[in-house]
């Protein structure tokens, strides 16, 4: 339809125009020898060909995007108004400026011979999106599962009072009221919208935008048949993970045999945040525009929350446009209660963190901190401390920052090879040890922050 409206219309402009054309041509060609006027007539009648090829491909690309345009409004306008919000808590809504926590919960399904007992699911994964629009900062923080928390009049199935629990049961214990109650108290932040999806609203989201493609670091063997759960994986190969391929690696931990991943459930953090940050590149390629219908299809037939659908396209257009997201891990201290192992949050070993998730407002905004170069070693016994660091200083500017580790040191410091960085760096961070850098292997930075175990104290 589209090429015959432009073939249509060419005739039409030729017709009228042409003639004019032809004439002038004749005139010229008057003065040339019969076989000069036969090769100029030839030329022009070729020249006149490819422009009107060149004006229907014009046109005709210009109609194509414009119906894609109006596809994409319509699918806009129909997620928009169709999403899945009406039997969960009410949203709150964030002030002008105001830090945007998104909770999103993946949920298992609980009890396995009745998958529609919704009470009795749990929350498999937890994590918290935290978006600045100040600094356009974006935070995704993950909580492990064994995080201790403390639920008022709880009991368990014998009737004891119980005030300790890990952190997936508290949507059993009190619903969606109770996880966010939790949340808000361990990272001192109040959750705006929450965003709860089952494993298969996770395999349809996979599947809507073509599968991810991961490299598998270690074997994974897993079957337990009362799950309907088989994990095959072998070291070393890429695999495109469709839906359930992707499935099974998010929730992999451990295999048959007892051999897996050493640190449990934070092991497995790491291979979600990995598995995420593959996510998060393929939907900013371009390419991805061809699935945006089957995309919010997906959310919209899968995706339970209380996050308006315009919310959930501008939030996520944010992400698109962003240079990256920023991934961090609650931190704590494994002990035993009642037998089980659990993760006490240690508020010292996230203080950075928990501070990147506020406003920032008391800084200096006239610097341009993108500028600078930084490398951040963490040289002290406590895992994450470097990318919670880094995480804060992006949130205030920084944009350019790696992280290492580095030989245990009891004091903080930062090594200068840019003179003008010192001030800046000391009141951003609160170290004020500084010397110059005297290491070759760190001369391309500006500067190298030194986490020591002082670290620990600052701000207390």
């Amino acid at each position: 339809f589209i090429i015959k409206f432009c073939k249509v219309r060419d005739e039409k402009v030729a017709g009228a125009n042409g003639n004019k054309r032809n004439s002038n041509a004749r005139r010229r060609v008057r003065k040339l020898s019969p076989r000069e006027q036969l090769e100029l007539k030839k030329k022009l009648r070729k020249k006149e060909k490819k422009s009107v090829i060149i004006k229907r491909a014009i046109t005709a690309a210009f109609l194509t995007m414009l119906i894609l345009v109006l596809l994409v409004g319509v699918y806009l306008f129909s997620f928009i108004s169709s999403l899945n919000n009406n039997d969960i808590i009410s949203a709150s809504k964030p002030g002008v400026n105001e830090t945007v926590n998104i909770l999103l919960l993946g949920m298992d399904i609980g009890d396995a011979e009745n998958t529609a007992n919704s009470s009795a699911r749990r929350t498999d994964t937890m994590m918290l999106i935290n978006y600045n629009p100040r600094t356009d900062a974006i935070n995704l923080v993950s909580i492990p599962r064994d995080t201790l928390i403390e639920v008022e009049n709880a009991h368990d199935g014998n009737g004891n009072l119980i005030p300790y629990w890990k952190m997936n049961a508290a949507y059993v214990l009190g619903g969606e009221k109770e996880v966010i109650q939790q949340v808000e108290s361990l990272l001192s932040i109040k959750v705006n919208y929450l965003v709860e999806i089952d494993y298969a609203a996770f395999r349809n989201l996979i599947d809507a935008i073509g599968g991810v493609e991961m490299y598998i670091d270690r074997n994974m063997y897993y079957d337990d048949d009362a799950q309907d759960l088989h994990i095959h994986f072998n070291a070393g190969e890429t695999v495109l993970l469709d839906g359930k391929k992707a499935e099974e690696f998010f929730r992999w931990r451990k295999n048959n045999d007892g051999t897996g991943l050493a640190e449990g459930d934070i092991g497995r953090i790491k291979n979600q945040q990995a598995f995420i940050s593959e996510v998060i590149k393929k939907c900013t390629s371009p390419a991805i525009i061809t699935k945006i219908p089957s995309i919010l299809k997906a959310i919209k037939e899968n995706v339970v929350t209380n996050m308006p659908g315009s919310s959930m396209i501008y939030y996520g257009m944010k992400m698109i446009n962003n240079s990256g997201v920023s991934m961090a891990t609650l931190q704590g201290d494994n002990e035993k209660i009642y037998g089980q192992d659990f993760l006490v949050m240690n508020p010292s070993y996230n203080k950075n963190l928990l501070k990147s998730l506020q406003i920032t407002s008391d800084i200096n905004n006239s610097i341009d901190r993108s500028k600078y170069s930084i490398m951040i070693l963490n040289a002290t016994r406590v895992n994450g401390l470097a990318g919670n660091l880094k995480i804060e200083l992006e949130n205030i500017g920084y944009r350019n920052i790696s992280v290492g580790n580095y030989d245990r040191s009891k004091e903080s410091e930062i090594l200068i090879n840019k003179k003008d960085v010192r001030k800046i760096l000391s009141e951003d961070t609160g170290i004020n040890k500084y010397s110059k850098n005297k290491k070759d292997e760190y001369k391309s930075y500006d500067a190298v922050i030194i986490i020591g175990e002082d670290y620990l104290t600052f701000n207390d």
